[in-house]
């Protein structure tokens, strides 16, 4: 998720056992583990929002994965060229 407003700061107190799964599904996902604190926060306390996730919400750990592509992959229509027929 991408936040525009200013952030605050808070203090968590985890078990060992929960900081260790949070540290792994971090480095996994290649997020830091604010992100995925404040993706389980957003889950959890707003449900309205819970089951609609974009497509790149779905595979956010992917982005940006993959080597040796072309920079201007995702804007250059020319890589569209012929998709689809």
């Amino acid at each position: 998720m991408y936040y525009t407003a200013t952030m605050q700061t808070i203090s968590l107190k985890l078990p060992d056992s929960l900081l260790e799964l949070l540290e792994k599904e971090s480095r996994q996902r290649r997020v830091n583990k604010s992100a995925l604190v404040r993706a389980a926060l957003e889950r959890e306390l707003r449900p309205e929002i819970k089951g609609k996730a974009s497509c790149y919400d779905l595979a956010q750990d992917l982005a940006g994965s993959l080597k040796g592509l072309p920079k201007d992959i995702a804007t250059n229509p020319k890589y569209m060229e012929g998709f689809g027929r």
